[in-house]
């Protein structure tokens, strides 16, 4: 059963969440650039098959440092939704039904939130009440 949040609760967690987001999306650009540089290196050639092997490590930490990243979030309560944004994803309740509150890397409070089947692209602004209470 997932936690849920109050607006004012989830805007609590984020000092933490903006931490825990960075980390994970820094870690993962870097896993990125050395899954690049490992599908550029030459398994024929000597010195790139020594690179590949130290890159195979590397990306093998970073994934798993972004993993744990990941279950520092779960372990809040919040539900990490994507890389690119840095979307994060926490259950609430609006007008008596759950919703999740959607929050984003860059963003200063949770002031969105969306139905559960719908997504980032379904995302609404929180009524007026919330977001005043959010912020207080």
């Amino acid at each position: 059963m997932p936690k849920f949040f109050t607006v004012d609760e989830a805007n609590q967690t984020l000092p933490l969440v903006r931490r825990i987001v960075a980390d994970i999306v820094s870690a993962h650009q870097q896993l990125l650039e050395g899954i690049d540089e490992y599908r550029a290196a030459d398994p024929n050639v000597e010195a790139s098959s020594a690179r590949r092997r130290e890159l195979e490590k590397e990306m093998q930490e970073l994934t798993d440092r972004v993993n744990g990243f990941v279950a520092e979030l779960e372990e809040i309560g919040a539900e990490f939704k994507g890389f690119e944004e840095g979307l994060v994803d926490f259950h609430g309740m609006l007008d008596g039904r759950a919703v999740l509150l959607c929050w984003k890397m860059g963003e200063e409070s949770i002031e969105w939130w969306h139905e559960l089947d719908a997504g980032y692209r379904g995302r609404q602004r929180l009524p007026a009440h919330l977001l005043s209470a959010g912020q207080s």
